[in-house]
């Protein structure tokens, strides 16, 4: 499915200031807004997991109140369950982006992660004009470095960290792809007309959408 290259007019999250997007679709899930029913379930998946979280994991009720350019609940095309929940900030440059992504514990190793991911850089890649994605794996995480690993991402580093001290794992392992490592994997992701058509239609900068 390719998403429609052309941005949407934008709203605004009226508590938060943020920028809010029509729902993306992938094959499995969509990407939404999270609205007020929602934030109850993904705080229940926080506390689900609390026995049982690694240093460095995903926290859906922090992510929700963090300072992130975009905040999606994952939902279920099939029934229009939530699932978990994503949200993704400008890193370094204007033309990298990161994200962090979680799974309700009852919910994992159905293909939810991976289909998502995939929706999230159709958006950020096709229509917001990023054109490089990098994320920070806590190095105990196996699902999650072979998620990423089988999206295409590849490993660029790793960063000591004295915090991460769990299982003697001290380390993030540093991770990335970009828009044209994309589109080889989804040759149908038109990547190549975006060069062409130049990526100035999108304003830079953190205050794009403020």
């Amino acid at each position: 499915m390719v998403l429609a290259m052309v941005p949407p007019p934008t709203r605004l999250d009226p508590a938060h200031g943020r920028a809010l997007v029509p729902a993306r679709a992938g094959r499995k899930v969509r990407l939404r807004e999270i609205g007020p029913a929602d934030r109850r379930t993904l705080a229940g998946f926080d506390r689900d997991s609390a026995d049982t979280r690694r240093v460095g994991e995903y926290r859906h009720w922090a992510a929700h109140r963090a300072e992130a350019d975009f905040h999606f609940g994952i939902e279920t095309l099939r029934g229009g369950l939530v699932v978990g929940s994503l949200s993704a900030t400008e890193a370094d440059s204007p033309d990298r982006f990161s994200y962090g992504i979680g799974i309700g514990p009852q919910h994992r190793r159905c293909g939810y992660a991976g289909d998502a991911v995939i929706t999230l850089l159709r958006f950020m890649f096709g229509e917001r004009g990023y054109s490089t994605c990098q994320v920070s794996i806590y190095g105990g995480n196996v699902a999650s470095l072979s998620l990423h690993a089988g999206l295409g991402f590849r490993e660029e580093g790793r960063v000591r960290d004295l915090e991460l001290s769990r299982d003697g794992v001290k380390y993030l392992v540093l991770m990335g792809i970009t828009d044209s490592e994309f589109a080889e994997i989804h040759p149908d992701f038109p990547v190549a007309r975006e060069r062409e058509r130049g990526r100035h239609h999108r304003p830079r900068g953190r205050h794009r959408d403020r």
